[in-house]
């Protein structure tokens, strides 16, 4: 495994949502939010994560993300690609695509719906990472992959791929994390992928987070691992039960539905815009998160974060 700087790929990564207006991809309110995660502290962001509906959008709009995220972040944080799809070819040009567009790092997603062997697995990792130089991270996610990852074969990719460097683990597993850690050590890069599991997974040895809940309380899941990584376990304790009711909001209905909703409430994005069949939520939905905003103390505001963002090239 190549070594990697030793604050990379460590810390708070929420993955972005993705801002629409009018059917249309809004990149000037993407790189404005990129610009409030760096204010509210985050460590680095993900780009096109499940919080970003990669599904919804083309190949193209995937890849103008990321450039515009690089061409906000300017350097001050990491940018992490999500470039997985459901074939070797799509997660190719997507991986391409970051690459050139200066990413820092991959996340790919195990393909899904096709539910492949582990030996196709295996293959499809070792050939992806032997195609990039960037440090690449596996996104296992059976939830909605339906297809889960063996420690067997996490060692044979990681044996024969150099910058396979870690994996988001949105799995209600601690035990396959300790098996992950314990085999290839703490270097190798475990980001919690479900909230609830944050500060269990931090405690035991996770590098971060990757959670859709930075994307409305960055500073404090920042926090959160900040006072876990000092060992200052008890200040972390209680930011875990704070962000409690505010991780389990997120599941109200199918990420980022809840996320957006909140986002728009604040003021972080206009609207809560989806593309089918993603939709906004519901009238029900939407009052159960604004008891849950007023509770963790999320202010309803209309206007939106930070000032708009100078474009380098026309979109």
């Amino acid at each position: 495994m190549i070594k990697l700087k030793r604050n990379f790929l460590r810390g708070s990564y929420p993955p972005l949502v993705t801002p629409l207006k009018r059917g249309k991809v809004d990149y000037d309110t993407y790189a404005r939010l990129v610009e409030h995660q760096i204010a509210e502290g985050s460590h680095g962001i993900v780009v096109t994560g499940t919080s970003g509906e990669p599904s919804t959008l083309t190949i193209e709009e995937r890849i103008a993300l990321c450039e515009v995220a690089v061409e906000a972040a300017a350097g001050r944080v990491p940018v992490v690609a999500a470039t997985g799809s459901q074939n070797e070819a799509e997660t190719t040009v997507l991986g391409e695509g970051a690459e050139k567009a200066g990413a820092d790092a991959l996340l790919v997603v195990t393909p899904y719906y096709i539910r492949p062997p582990q030996r196709g697995l295996a293959q499809y990792y070792i050939r992806l990472g032997r195609r990039t130089a960037l440090p690449m991270m596996i996104y296992h996610i059976p939830g909605r992959a339906a297809v889960s990852i063996q420690l067997s074969t996490l060692e044979r990719i990681v044996e024969k791929t150099p910058n396979l460097v870690g994996i988001k683990h949105a799995v209600n597993d601690l035990g396959f994390v300790t098996h992950m850690l314990a085999r290839f050590g703490f270097d190798f890069r475990v980001f919690v992928g479900l909230e609830d599991l944050s500060f269990p997974m931090l405690c035991i040895g996770a590098a971060g987070m990757m959670n859709a809940v930075g994307n409305v309380a960055p500073r404090k899941v920042a926090d959160l691992y900040e006072m876990t990584a000092k060992g200052r376990l008890g200040e972390a304790r209680k930011l875990h039960y704070e962000l409690a009711e505010l991780n389990e909001a997120v599941f109200f209905d199918t990420n980022p539905i809840p996320i957006k909703y909140i986002m728009m409430r604040m003021g972080i994005l206009e609207k809560n815009e989806h593309r089918l069949p993603m939709v906004p939520a519901t009238a029900a939905v939407a009052k159960r998160l604004d008891g849950v905003m007023k509770r963790a103390g999320l202010k309803v505001k209309r206007k939106r974060v930070g000032a708009k963002a100078k474009r380098k090239r026309a979109r």
